[in-house]
């Protein structure tokens, strides 16, 4: 293994054993590379990674820490590669949103304060009659992002908003040429809203499935050559 590699797992390992713990300063580097048995050059390696993925932070002056360990913090990471997807993978990207993302609206029914429930109202009131699909989308990110944060899961938000990046641009592609899209979105993001400030968890599951799958099935049958076994009719609904 290299040696970059073992000082990194070894660090790793102080941090799970609770060695160290969120917000602790690391010992000074001559001392940590001494106790860990690893030379200077391959400590600080090691600690350049740990800080591109957000578990150690680097204070000039000061010291380096670990970090919060927060979700939403170390999932970042992901966002940044997910970001280098390619286009023939939207699909996939597409039916993990499809799974996760009913998940977080039915919690959301649950545990959503009525100040967010309110909030979503509001997200909703400030489309236009005839908005651009652009600015659609830009309120479609928003008010899933709502939800998933309303899901009072913080992995689970965390994970949704690293698959909103590959997404949006299937979103924007199907509001561009499918037509209806852009009102049908209108009425289902209306109709979910409606299960959560109802309070009824399987009803904004159910919707928030019709909803992620309409996207995801309009995109399959446009990307799959007509009169291909594999073809399948866009969602009557979505």
């Amino acid at each position: 293994m290299p040696v970059t590699d073992v000082a990194i797992d070894k660090i790793k390992g102080m941090i799970v054993s609770g060695e160290l713990a969120p917000g602790d300063r690391l010992p000074k580097e001559a001392e940590l590379a001494q106790r860990l048995g690893l030379s200077r050059s391959s400590l600080r390696e090691a600690v350049k990674a740990l800080c591109l993925i957000r578990v150690l932070d680097v204070r000039q002056g000061d010291g380096t820490y670990v970090t919060s360990l927060e979700p939403n913090l170390l999932l970042d990471a992901m966002t940044f590669v997910v970001d280098f997807h390619r286009d023939d993978t939207v699909l996939d990207f597409l039916a993990v949103r499809r799974i996760l993302e009913p998940a977080a609206t039915a919690l959301a029914a649950l545990h959503m304060s009525d100040a967010d429930v309110a909030e979503l109202a509001a997200l909703l009131g400030e489309l236009a009659e005839a908005p651009t699909v652009e600015a659609l989308v830009a309120n479609d990110l928003k008010f899933h992002r709502k939800i998933a944060e309303g899901s009072g899961n913080p992995v689970l938000c965390s994970l949704l908003d690293s698959l909103s990046g590959p997404t949006a641009r299937a979103r924007i592609w199907r509001g561009l040429t499918q037509e209806g899209a852009v009102e049908r979105t209108r009425e289902q993001h209306a109709a979910i809203y409606e299960a959560i400030a109802g309070r009824e968890p399987e009803l904004a599951r159910s919707w928030a499935t019709v909803h992620v799958a309409g996207v995801e099935q309009w995109l399959r049958s446009t990307l799959t050559p007509a009169g291909s076994d594999d073809a399948e009719p866009a969602a009557a609904a979505s």
